[in-house]
């Protein structure tokens, strides 16, 4: 889909690697512009020491399939000049420096605009190029705190709690490459290229505008309720005879429902539970009740009744059985590819099945310059050229 556009992705880590991650699964040719010494940190950052060691990290290889590296200083003046003949081919410039880094440099937007008026620029960082804490530096977990959602998170047990995967990031990265599509369909209509700000903490914002709704709208503050929607019960997890279950009743039939699965039917007429809003104000009480019938069977069993019933149910997976649940298999979640001198390993594909394109991953997370002689060639620079920039430490 986006075969022909030409992506300068100076990031590291996840967010603008998972940003540019989406248009490499486009089609977009993503070359990776890397320090010459060691690259994306991610490189080193996983579980496998071997991979660290080789500049292959769990966490690079999540993030970086059907992209390129090629490695350049951009300390130096011929690094710098390398850097803008590549902006001049390109359509996509991503970077998640702290704001004024590429300024400083000499290759901020600015710059750059001068020589290529179509360029997309997208810069991403923890808080935005402007305002009192642009300057601040900010991981994941930073942005979690001072979002509001480690407040939200968890129950009077525990509380502030974190989410368990870097959601502050990989929501800045969807929003980037959203932001990013939205301006390569504006330049279609004019011509134009512009400059994008994305920041962690305004991207993960909207993510909670119900409870922020409450909350700005109605003045309601956040109730920890843990694995408990605030929005109706029965809804939340619940004990089961083997395991924990979700059921998510949150329409007056669909509980009612769960009321006859359960032989609980009386329950449907007691003033504690008839009503939804009743329900919320007692759901301890109605957790107790419904408890003592679902410890009775096994968490598949209920699960098969109720969905049967069209009450949304299911199992609390471990990641490892989510992964290999057959839904996501028939879905080519994740696909096999083969990593030189690590061999086949299982990575994500895109999500988003398009009748006209069939997504996917071509080509396995790069070695560390493994395209820098062949993109350098490409705009023109000889092999006596390449290796004078290696010898100078340029590549």
């Amino acid at each position: 889909m986006l075969e022909g556009i030409r992506v300068l992705d100076l990031t590291n880590v996840l967010s603008g690697p998972f940003a540019t991650l989406h248009l490499a699964w486009l089609g977009a040719e993503v070359i990776k512009i890397e320090n010459p010494k060691d690259g994306d940190l991610a490189r080193k950052l996983g579980c496998v020491n071997e991979y660290n060691n080789m500049l292959m990290g769990t966490s690079f290889l999540a993030q970086n399939a059907n992209k390129k590296s090629v490695t350049l200083n951009l300390k130096e003046e011929k690094g710098k000049e390398i850097f803008i003949s590549l902006v001049k081919t390109s359509d996509i410039l991503v970077e998640n420096f702290r704001p004024r880094v590429m300024d400083k440099l000499g290759l901020g937007y600015e710059v750059l605009k001068g020589h290529n008026p179509r360029l997309i620029y997208c810069a991403i960082s923890g808080f935005g190029q402007t305002g009192p804490d642009s300057m601040k530096p900010a991981y994941d977990q930073i942005i979690q705190g001072l979002s509001g959602v480690m407040a939200i998170n968890g129950d009077e047990r525990l509380n502030p709690l974190r989410a368990g995967f870097p959601l502050c990031d990989t929501v800045g990265g969807l929003n980037a490459a959203f932001a990013i599509m939205a301006a390569l369909y504006y330049r279609e209509k004019t011509g134009e290229g512009q400059f994008i700000d994305i920041a962690l903490l305004d991207s993960i914002m909207p993510l909670m505008g119900w409870v922020a709704a409450n909350l700005m709208i109605g003045k309601q503050k956040p109730v920890l309720l843990g694995n408990d929607n605030f929005t109706a019960a029965p809804s939340g997890t619940f004990i089961t005879q083997d395991g924990y279950i979700n059921i998510a009743a949150n329409k007056q039939e669909q509980w009612e429902a769960v009321a006859d699965i359960l032989e609980l039917s009386e329950l449907k007429e007691d003033p504690r539970f008839k009503e939804r809003d009743n329900r919320k104000l007692n759901r301890k009480e109605l957790t107790k009740i419904l408890e003592e019938k679902l410890v009775q069977k096994p968490t598949k069993y209920w699960v098969e009744k109720l969905n049967e019933a069209g009450v949304p149910s299911g199992e609390i997976l471990s990641l490892e059985e989510a992964l290999n649940q057959p839904q996501i298999k028939h879905r080519k979640t994740f696909t096999e590819i083969e990593v030189p001198n690590i061999g086949k390993i299982p990575l994500f594909n895109m999500t988003a099945k398009f009748e006209k394109f069939e997504n996917g991953i071509v080509t396995p997370p790069p070695i560390l310059s493994q395209h820098t002689k062949e993109i350098l060639i490409e705009i023109g620079y000889s092999d006596e050229d390449i290796d004078n920039f290696k010898q100078n430490g340029i590549i």
